[in-house]
């Protein structure tokens, strides 16, 4: 058995760009010690993402070495199962995990399905029904839990989780992080979900997305935190002192410069002091900026009533169930829908969304009422326009100014503004979709697990907008610290239905 010791994971130098000036990262060394738990920290956009393709060999370096012992595995759960695969059907989508053909690989798939707590009917015959759905049938939830499960399944010696508690319950994410403490082999992940990360972090890798390098920290999640905290007040108070003093310096050089004679030597010399004591400021941290407080502007010409429900549809073991109700929602009113994985809620509010085109027998939607539709996958967004050509035609009668002015209170500027949407981080898309919500200024807001995806940095500032939006508003939401934050006049919890 090897070693604890054994470093399975090591950085040299490495120096990575997507083409020419957009470096990533830069000297980047660091090691990863077979059987750690390891979180990779760092700003939507940062290039975490990056850090897990290099190590799977998806990308290779432009310079400098990354080593992995021989015949090392690894398996990757990424944020979001690839477009194409969603037209797999489960026993095909765990089947491509795998180089060759495997044989009676569905009780391998039974016992993945159990890890992630997916499998509810353990019959015989639903088993096989499970097994010939297609991917794109599966909740939002349920999709992660097959993520996650198509790496599990591999068994690999390094398991890359990129954002894994996205879209998860918390029974999900439960059973996650328990199989997270008892995987005996290394684990890396990424995450915004700080309870989750200190439930087993024993490393921290973080990525300044302005020095475009790696510090390394060993401890919990929660002791790194405040160890990075307390080292930007020591930075930020050391760089005080030496503005104070670098100024005191070239005020006594300029007042020297003017006296003539030898005096103009010590004027001389305070100017080299000054120019010494600059050299000694330190780079702050700047990615740990949360984006600008913003305001969702509602329609103005709303009707009384935005949107009323007689009943709605969601699934109860495989079964379509359809329940009466009685509720209409106006100005200022917020809707929280709750309820489990696989119950319907995505498809709940599909329908809500579409209601405008075809009129669902009970779901109305008052005429002219714009929907801000926010989808946990972006399928809102057009991925080949750039972000600019997506604001643009969000806008009514705004200037362009206008335009990267709301951009740039989300952190989208420069060459961001025209890279394509499909190119940015899934952070950065979310991103994207808040502002065009700003832009498009809706009379309804319908909101699909806005979390995901988004810097932790940033949930305050997101909570504080919908917290005060003046429309009728529609959230799901699986993370309650999150929902606590936000005022909540109705609620529809699924499961007590």
């Amino acid at each position: 058995m090897a070693s604890s010791n054994e470093i399975v994971i090591r950085f040299e130098d490495v120096f990575f760009e997507y083409g020419p000036n957009k470096p990533i990262i830069e000297e980047v060394s660091f090691t990863v010690r077979r059987g750690s738990k390891v979180t990779v920290m760092g700003q939507n956009g940062g290039g975490k993402s990056t850090i897990f393709k290099l190590i799977g060999e998806h990308l290779k370096p432009t310079e400098g070495e990354i080593h992995l012992p021989q015949k090392l595995t690894i398996a990757e759960a990424p944020q979001v199962i690839p477009r194409p695969e969603l037209e797999l059907t489960v026993r095909e989508f765990f089947e491509k995990r795998f180089k060759g053909k495997i044989y009676d690989i569905d009780p391998k798939i039974d016992e993945v399905l159990e890890i992630v707590n997916l499998i509810t009917d353990k019959s015989t015959k639903n088993k096989a029904k499970l097994y010939e759905k297609k991917i794109k049938d599966f909740s939002g939830g349920q999709q992660a839990r097959l993520l996650l499960a198509s790496a599990i399944i591999q068994n690999p010696d390094i398991l890359l989780l990129d954002e894994p508690t996205n879209n998860l319950d918390k029974a999900g994410i439960e059973h996650l992080t328990e199989f997270i403490k008892n995987y005996q082999n290394t684990v890396v992940v990424i995450s915004h979900d700080s309870e989750f990360l200190n439930s087993f972090t024993d490393a921290v890798l973080y990525l300044d997305v302005f020095t475009k390098k790696i510090e390394q920290y060993a401890g919990n999640y929660f002791d790194v935190m405040r160890e990075i905290t307390a080292r930007i007040e020591r930075e930020n108070k050391k760089n005080a002192q030496l503005a104070k003093t670098i100024q005191a310096k070239k005020d006594q050089s300029n007042v020297f410069a003017h006296k003539g004679g030898k005096l103009r030597l010590v004027a001389r010399r305070m100017k080299e002091l000054a120019e010494e004591l600059e050299e000694q400021m330190v780079d702050v941290r700047k990615e740990d900026k949360a984006i600008r407080s913003f305001h969702i502007p509602a329609q103005t010409d709303l009707p009384p009533e935005i949107i009323s429900f007689s009943s709605i549809s969601f699934l109860r073991n495989h079964k379509v169930i359809n329940r009466n109700i009685n509720l209409a929602l106006r100005k200022k009113t917020h809707l929280l829908i709750k309820g489990p994985n696989g119950v319907g809620k995505t498809t709940l509010l599909e329908s809500i969304a579409n209601s405008v085109l075809h009129t669902d027998k009970g779901i109305v939607l008052s005429e002219g009422v714009r929907v801000g539709y926010y989808r946990q996958d972006f399928s809102t967004l057009n991925f080949n326009e750039s972000v600019f050509d997506c604001l643009s035609k969000a806008a009514m009668k705004m200037t362009e100014h206008e335009i990267r002015a709301i951009a740039a209170g989300f952190q989208i500027t420069g060459a961001i503004m025209h890279t394509k949407i499909g190119s940015l981080s899934e952070g950065q898309k979310g991103l994207v979709a808040f502002a065009r919500l700003v832009i498009e200024k809706p009379g309804l807001l319908i909101l699909d697990e806005p979390t995901n995806h988004i810097n932790f940095r940033h949930l305050p500032v997101i909570a504080k907008a919908l917290d005060q939006y003046e429309g009728a508003m529609i959230l799901v939401s699986h993370v309650p610290d999150f929902v606590e934050q936000i005022r909540i006049d109705e609620t529809i919890d699924i499961a007590k239905l």
